[in-house]
């Protein structure tokens, strides 16, 4: 937590929903990527492997044009938190996009494809990904020179896949990327 963030509260922007299928959530990174250690979401304890390791996770803020009303003042920064099969997504679209790493002003788009099967019975399907990142180079020779403020929209209103509830090249059963999502 920075100085600034101390002093005026809150936990930052609020958290990235992938509520069913086929949600998108992205927009240009605002802050530096870091990582922090997982907390359990009822009691806001620190979750830790069975070996005692801490569980990790990575806290990206985006830019989006999401506006909720419930939430006082929103200007559209959503924080998605990137951990199981979400970074093997996320760190894929990285390499795809020939980058070392996350980095602000870079673009990343993450999306909820489909759920996998259950590795125990009675548990939950893991939620599959797809992502795809544009660096932060990259983002700003696409950007038009003065590109209008987009009005607020619904999740996924600044899609980078269009309105298709799977990315191309996703095979539905696996989540797997054939070849990267089109833009």
């Amino acid at each position: 937590m920075d100085a600034n963030s101390f002093l005026m509260g809150g936990g930052g922007a609020p958290t990235a929903k992938f509520p069913t299928p086929g949600t998108t959530v992205g927009g240009r990174i605002t802050e530096q990527p870091k990582v922090e250690q997982q907390r359990d979401i009822q009691s806001g304890e620190l979750k830790f492997w069975s070996d005692g390791n801490p569980m990790m996770q990575l806290v990206v803020t985006v830019q989006t044009d999401e506006r909720d009303p419930a939430v006082e003042d929103d200007d559209g920064r959503r924080r998605i938190f990137v951990k199981g099969q979400m970074k093997n997504a996320v760190a894929d679209a990285v390499r795809q996009a020939g980058a070392k790493g996350l980095e602000v002003g870079g673009t990343l788009h993450v999306r909820y494809t489909h759920d996998g099967t259950p590795k125990q019975r009675g548990f939950s399907a893991p939620k599959q990904y797809a992502a795809k990142y544009v660096a932060a180079a990259t983002s700003e020779l696409n950007a038009p020179a003065s590109a209008p403020t987009p009005p607020p929209g619904p999740a996924g209103a600044s899609d980078p896949w269009g309105s298709a509830a799977t990315p191309a090249g996703v095979n539905t059963t696996t989540g797997e990327i054939s070849d990267p999502p089109p833009f």
